[in-house]
């Protein structure tokens, strides 16, 4: 461990001095790579650990007396600023990397430990071996999902794509084509998701689409054993009931045969795996009727309910698509101001705002608003009467 602090701060110091640009080398990972063996994410996370070793100085000297490992370090690195690494260090202490990774997961710079996770910031790591023939096939769909797509997609939605198009297994228009299980908390709102036997946590913006097309299946209740016993093993029991539809079939097929069976975001081609949205959100009094649903694909589905796609009109009259930003979807983006704005959507949105009124307040904040506390305050002021 006091070896990889002192070699931290040598590779540090090597890039900020232009050591490889001396020895001739094409670029710092190249001198790594060549020198050390070291490939580029190992390399990348020695100098972003090194360098935030600076500013907290428990950590680095518990790394450098040989406290915590490196790969202890780099977890409690990625949250723990000077006010808070106390408390990330103790809370570090006795687990293993992979229970360190778990309780870092979800969280921000400047979380506590005990601080509730935010699961949309929790990543899952897919490692696979494949031969030649299977990598070569496999970029090919994704270029191809990215294509029908009309627009630049990240990791997350391509693969969210190419994995409903195969599970796209039931071709009637009535009923969704594929399903997945979600197990909502009617207290709290947080939501799981079976993937072959193991609850994997979900955001809100995977349930709010779950929501739109939804089959509701039943109602556990969790009992605590022992008579006068809280702290007994708990059991949930399923209420049988009849599984209902969200949207009636006959209005599912009535609103996917008006759309043609694909997205309606202008330049979408995605027509395979497709879904009703509500324009207005059924817990915020929106009805099941054809001029409140608009057809979908998941990548635009999700980008609706996070915030980063504006959907606003009807069908009747016409629908209007606008990024985060303002800006007509499609067209120039300002990346910084469109992250903020889809940001204070979720935010305004988890402090109980209803989404019309997230993007009413929004809609009228000017554009010299950039940065995220900004936004929130003019949105704030925006909805302080009611």
């Amino acid at each position: 461990a006091g070896l990889d602090f002192e070699e931290g701060c040598a590779l540090l110091t090597a890039l900020r001095t232009g050591a490889h640009v001396r020895l001739g080398f094409g670029s710092f990972r190249e001198y790594t790579e060549r020198l050390f063996g070291y490939g580029p994410k190992l390399t990348q996370d020695k100098l972003r650990v090194a360098e935030a070793l600076e500013e907290p100085p428990e950590t680095a000297g518990e790394l450098q007396a040989g406290a915590i490992n490196f790969s202890v370090a780099r977890e409690v690195t990625r949250v723990a600023i000077p006010s808070t690494e106390k408390e990330w260090l103790e809370a570090a202490r006795g687990r293993t990397v992979r229970e360190v990774e778990q309780l870092v997961s979800g969280h921000r710079p400047g979380n506590l430990p005990d601080d509730v996770p935010d699961f949309r910031l929790k990543r899952h790591v897919l490692r696979l071996e494949l031969s030649g023939e299977v990598v070569a096939t496999f970029r090919e769909a994704m270029a191809k999902v990215r294509r029908d797509a009309g627009e630049p997609l990240d990791e997350d939605a391509a693969f969210l794509l190419l994995c409903r198009q195969a599970l796209d297994g039931n071709r009637d228009p009535r009923r969704s084509s594929y399903q997945i299980a979600l197990t909502v908390c009617e207290r709290c709102r947080r939501a799981t998701q079976q993937g072959r036997g193991e609850l994997i946590k979900v955001g809100p913006e995977i349930l709010e689409m779950a929501e739109c097309d939804a089959q509701h299946v039943g109602h556990a209740e969790a009992h605590v054993g022992g008579q006068n016993d809280a702290t007994g093993p708990a059991h949930v029991e399923a209420r049988p009931s009849r599984a209902t539809q969200t949207i009636p079939p006959a209005m599912r097929r009535a609103v996917l045969r008006r759309d043609g069976g694909k997205c309606r975001v202008p330049g979408c081609r995605h027509a395979v795996f497709t879904e009703p949205h509500h324009l207005e959100r059924r817990c915020e009094g929106g009805k099941h009727l054809v001029d409140n649903l608009v057809t979908l694909c998941g990548a635009h589905h999700r980008a609706a309910h996070s915030g980063s796609l504006i959907i606003s009109g009807r069908p009747s009259s016409g629908l209007s698509f606008t990024h985060a930003d303002g800006t007509p979807y499609g067209g120039a983006v300002a990346p910084a101001v469109a992250e903020a704005r889809a940001k204070a959507f979720q935010a305004l949105v988890g402090m109980g705002f209803r989404e019309s009124e997230a993007k009413r307040a929004l809609a009228r904040i000017p554009h010299s608003a950039s940065s995220l506390e900004q936004v929130i305050r003019h949105a704030l002021r925006e909805l302080a009467p009611q």
